[in-house]
């Protein structure tokens, strides 16, 4: 097993995850995501839009998991979460496309602002906020065997 810091670490060295949220049928929805982390406040951003399945969901339902493979199959983190979403990008400029850009910018090069927020509003994107209740998880340097 590994401790609470070992597995924050791991989150907080990768950009990759799987986002696990709860359809209304009970089942999950697993989706791949990159995600921007903030280790002082606990929180993972994710960019999404409206109508996507695990935008719908989390409008709805507050509950998500984000999972977080580390260097081999037996490390791994999942970080119990509370979710939130911004509102939905409609000006360029508002507060969702600044968050937007901010997420955005975490993974690609330079980004026109009026040319991006722009995009973000006719994708109907927002962010979604993972804030972490509840860590588990294993960390180890090799796998077993090796």
């Amino acid at each position: 097993m590994a401790d609470e810091q070992q597995l924050l670490e791991l989150i907080a060295a990768s950009k990759q995850g799987i986002l696990a949220a709860v359809k209304s049928s009970g089942y999950p929805h697993l989706s791949n995501v990159l995600y921007v982390w903030d280790g002082a406040t606990r929180v993972a951003r994710v960019s999404t839009t409206a109508d996507r399945v695990k935008g719908r969901i989390l409008q709805r339902d507050g509950h998500a998991a984000l999972h977080v493979p580390g260097a081999h199959f037996w490390s791994y983190a999942v970080a119990e979460c509370d979710a939130t979403v911004s509102a939905v990008a409609t000006t360029p400029g508002d507060d969702s496309c600044r968050e937007l850009l901010e997420v955005h910018s975490a993974f690609y090069s330079e980004l026109e602002e009026g040319e991006f927020f722009n995009q973000m509003i006719e994708a109907k994107r927002l962010v979604v906020r993972l804030s972490v209740r509840k860590l588990y998880g294993i960390v180890m340097a090799a796998p077993p065997g090796a």
